[in-house]
C-alpha cells in the first residue's frame, strides 16, 4: 500500500482536481483524508492507493504538474505513523452487551453514544487495528459502519513542505 500525501492551496475544486488526476486514469483511491494543516491556506491530501512503484511514482509525477499542489510524497515508503477513526453503531440486548463491552475494552475503543438497543463505537488506530475491530465486531449487529480513511505523518524533524525539491 501507498500513502501519498499531498500539499495543496486550500482553494475550491483543488480537491476535484486531484481526485479527478487518478479517476481519468481509472485508478482506484483506497482512502482519502483530508483537512487543514498548520497554515489555514494549506490543506493536506493523504490518499491510500494499491499499485506498483512505477504506477504510483507517475501518478505523483502528475499530481506535482497541477495548479495549486504544493508538495507530493510517498511517505508510506518512509518511517511514518498512520491512523484511521472508525465509527460503528451496533445493535445489542441483554444477551449481547458483554461480548460487545469485552471487544470495546480489549481494543480500548470508546463508546461514545448509547441509546436501548444500539450504542456507538469510536476506536482510533493503524489499519490492522482497525481491521481486526471490524471483524470481530462483524458477529454481531453492525446497523452502520463509517472509517475516515488514513491520516499520516512521517516520524521525526522531517516535514512536507513544497520546498524541500525531492518527489
Amino acid at each position: 500500500m501507498h500513502i501519498i500525501s499531498v500539499l495543496v492551496n486550500n482553494h475550491p475544486g483543488v480537491l476535484s482536481r486531484v481526485v479527478g488526476l487518478f479517476s481519468r486514469r481509472g485508478y482506484n483511491i483506497e482512502s482519502l483524508a483530508v483537512g487543514t494543516t498548520e497554515r489555514e491556506d494549506v490543506s493536506r491530501i493523504t490518499l491510500t492507493v494499491e499499485g506498483d512503484d512505477y504506477i504510483v511514482t507517475q501518478m505523483m509525477r502528475q499530481l506535482n504538474k497541477l495548479i495549486d499542489v504544493l508538495k507530493v510524497q510517498n511517505i508510506g515508503a518512509r518511517d511514518n505513523v498512520s491512523r484511521e477513526l472508525v465509527l460503528v453503531k451496533v445493535g445489542y440486548d441483554s444477551n449481547t452487551r458483554d461480548d460487545i463491552m469485552h471487544i470495546v475494552e480489549t481494543f480500548r475503543a470508546k463508546v461514545i453514544d448509547i441509546s436501548i438497543d444500539s450504542l456507538i463505537i469510536e476506536l482510533t488506530g493503524d489499519n490492522e487495528k482497525i481491521n481486526a475491530f471490524i471483524n470481530l465486531i462483524n458477529k454481531f449487529d453492525v446497523k452502520e459502519l463509517v472509517r475516515t480513511g488514513l491520516v499520516s505523518l512521517e516520524r521525526g524533524n522531517k516535514t512536507l513542505k513544497e520546498f524541500e525539491g525531492e518527489l
